[in-house]
């Protein structure tokens, strides 16, 4: 009986300590992450709307938004595949592929800025590049975007019921609808039940695996509610990474911005291969370890490596289910511009 007590006793004492052990845990993660609110907040001049979300939604999966009449926002930024393509280099029009891997859109609205190397601040600049870039859909210029939807009933309609006034179809219209629906794209994960007090949400593996992200300073780039996406920084501050590309500076030309990219979120992001700007990384533990070397100067035991590993897939989140069923879309009409392979034909 005696010897029963004592272990019962020594039970309760490493109960008592695993769960002060998790409460600090807890409270240290609190100073570097945020759970993810229900929505993205929206602008003053683009409040979110469900009818808006609708028509940004149809707008989001309708391939009549590019020259060829093959390629959505939803082609890059698959919804099935949690908001990738799932290749190192997007295809676009006639098939060029861009220079660098195509982020994912959940989360996209808590981040800083929009693209690798921040040259649209909001969703709704990020909206109208794609389209008009050549390398991607193709269009050629606002206007004959504008045109082309016009020709659809539905969608002039809509617009109507949406944004009001006697000329609501308007480019910037479309971009604002884009981006309305974009913010829904919120994916809450087991992590943000951590966050808000269930430390039984993960595992002593992913525990371990936080703690050492933080420790080992992943956490001082990787942060805020997206963990990650809210600051710019070099790529290979420690140890270079072997890429052509130099970030930020194509845009600045300033010195101090070569190989300068925007810090990725790492929301979802055992789901969003290949990884980096160049997607040259397939394999997630392959990424950590790279990061570890360039970004801090360390090397990560395969243990450590995993044990992080493991948080990192505790990020994976839920898609909103309405978000990718795909929409059933308005007819286009005997005036509707035909698909196109030239930009000028």
């Amino acid at each position: 009986m005696k010897k029963l007590k004592v272990a019962l006793l020594s039970v309760a004492v490493a109960s008592t300590s695993v769960m002060a052990g998790d409460g600090e845990l807890l409270e240290k993660a609190k100073n570097y992450f945020k759970p993810l609110p229900k929505e993205i907040p929206a602008p003053a001049d683009n409040p979110t709307t469900p009818e808006k979300v609708e028509l940004g939604k149809k707008l989001y999966y309708d391939p009549r938004l590019s020259l060829s009449g093959v390629i959505s926002c939803n082609t890059c930024h698959n919804l099935a595949t949690f908001g990738v393509d799932g290749v190192e280099t997007a295809l676009g029009h006639q098939f060029k592929t861009g220079g660098r891997n195509s982020p994912t859109v959940l989360n996209a609205g808590f981040h800083v800025a929009q693209f690798w190397d921040g040259r649209a601040k909001t969703l709704e600049d990020q909206a109208k590049g794609p389209i008009l870039a050549h390398v991607e859909m193709a269009m050629p210029n606002p206007e004959f975007v504008v045109m082309k939807v016009q020709t659809i009933p539905g969608y002039v309609q809509e617009f109507k019921k949406v944004f009001g006034g006697e000329n609501p179809l308007t480019y910037d219209n479309i971009a604002k609808a884009i981006a309305a629906f974009e913010r829904t794209l919120v994916t809450p994960s087991r992590f943000d039940k951590f966050l808000n007090g269930d430390t039984n949400a993960l595992t002593q593996k992913e525990k371990e695996g936080l703690k050492l992200f933080i420790d080992k300073g992943c956490a001082s780039c990787h942060n805020g509610v997206a963990v990650g996406g809210e600051m710019f920084a070099k790529f290979g501050v420690v140890k270079p990474y072997p890429t052509p590309d130099m970030g930020k500076y194509k845009i600045t030309k300033k010195e101090e911005d070569k190989y300068v990219f925007k810090v990725p979120s790492l929301r979802n992001i055992a789901m969003t291969y290949p990884y980096f700007h160049d997607g040259a990384v397939w394999d997630l533990k392959e990424a950590v370890r790279i990061m570890g070397e360039t970004q801090l100067g360390i090397t990560l035991s395969n243990e450590e490596l995993d044990k992080i590993v493991a948080f990192l897939n505790s990020l994976t989140g839920e898609i909103p289910e309405t978000a990718r069923t795909m929409p059933v879309l308005p007819p286009s009409t005997t005036e509707t511009p035909k698909p196109r392979l030239k930009i000028h034909d």
